[in-house]
């Protein structure tokens, strides 16, 4: 590691290279990721195997594969924490469907049907998440057919799942060494103060956004990705850890590569959760095509970094290099081959 701080950084107001990449360590998004490895233990989850097809866990969905081998069933489920439900319940039951329609996509697939539970005091309590979950359903034509509620309860929780289909993959475990980390994000968003979620979806066309979203399967179906991630909670860099881990690898990531609004600090958009945005390795043949893909529909696009057979991760800024994570050290969701090969096969 270069100790020394490079001076274009700290004159700009960004902290020392080591110092972000140890608050990125400690941050809230990365912490609720780690989490999952304890889970992952207790449930002594891996590989589930239907018939002769692994169903792999760890991905944005589980990937079920259809009896005919012609596609796969998608199935995803997200909760919500209760001080977001608190304070923002209608952007929380919005994004109860915007971030599982995301989880879709990020896979390759398109969205079929969403179910809903729903717990709240008496009253009028529900009405703005439901209200927000009927106009992102609206938005993203993704209808919700059935759920759960619970209108006794002392505040209101909320989780939503999904399925969706896919003809062909885009998976967190098969990215290969030598490819090219792209990061597509839609900048045209803003903050939804005080938090760092980047919407760039309500108030956006529908119409927009849906054909937008329809890149990720276009891209899969065209052989040219076959490993791609939705950018969650735990940011670009964030959920670059848990594809590359899923898949095995290291990589060298350029924090100044990074897609990024003007006038945003570098700081706090690492720790953003965009509604819009994705990664995806790509081998240098279908780099091109790819970012011009998403350049055609005026989403920000770079390849941010490149992959290898490390397993150690390491950020670039400027001349200088920090190790970020090594994954033979230390698992970060614990969903990573060798998991997986030594599980016994258990819980979806």
């Amino acid at each position: 590691m270069n100790a020394r701080a490079d001076a274009s950084s700290l004159a700009g107001g960004e902290p020392p290279l080591a110092e972000l990449a140890a608050q990125l360590r400690a941050s809230r998004g990365i912490a609720h990721k780690r989490d999952i490895d304890a889970v992952m233990r207790t449930l002594g989850v891996g590989a589930v195997h239907e018939g002769a097809a692994a169903i792999l866990v760890g991905d944005d969905c589980a990937a079920i594969p259809d009896a005919d081998g012609e596609g796969y069933l998608l199935f995803a489920i997200e909760g919500f924490i209760n001080e977001f439900v608190e304070k923002e319940p209608w952007f929380a039951g919005y994004c109860g469907v915007m971030v599982n329609v995301s989880d879709i996509y990020a896979m390759g697939g398109r969205p079929l049907a969403i179910v809903d539970a729903l717990w709240s005091r008496g009253g009028d309590a529900a009405q703005p998440i439901l209200q927000g979950l009927a106009a992102a359903s609206k938005v993203y034509g993704v209808p919700i057919v059935g759920g759960h509620s619970n209108r006794r309860n002392d505040r209101e929780q909320l989780s939503v799942a999904i399925v969706g289909r896919a003809a062909r993959l885009l998976t967190s475990f098969d990215a290969r060494p030598g490819q090219n980390l792209v990061a597509a994000i839609d900048l045209r968003g803003r903050f939804h103060e005080p938090h760092n979620y980047w919407d760039a979806s309500s108030g956006s066309p529908a119409e927009r956004l849906r054909a937008d979203l329809e890149l990720l399967p276009a891209i899969a179906e065209a052989g040219l990705s076959e490993a791609a991630k939705d950018i969650s909670m735990a940011g670009v860099v964030g959920t670059a850890l848990m594809l590359l881990e899923c898949s095995a690898l290291g990589a060298v990531i350029d924090l100044d590569a990074i897609p990024k609004p003007d006038g945003v600090p570098l700081q706090r958009w690492l720790a953003a959760f965009p509604s819009f945005g994705f990664l995806l390795s790509v081998a240098d043949r279908d780099l091109d095509a790819v970012l011009a893909r998403f350049r055609g529909r005026d989403i920000a696009c770079a390849a941010i970094g490149r992959t290898d057979a490390t397993q150690e991760v390491r950020l670039q800024r400027g001349a200088e290099t920090v190790s970020f994570w090594d994954f033979k050290q230390e698992a970060l969701i614990g969903c990573g081959p060798a998991r997986i090969d030594a599980a016994a096969p258990g819980h979806v």
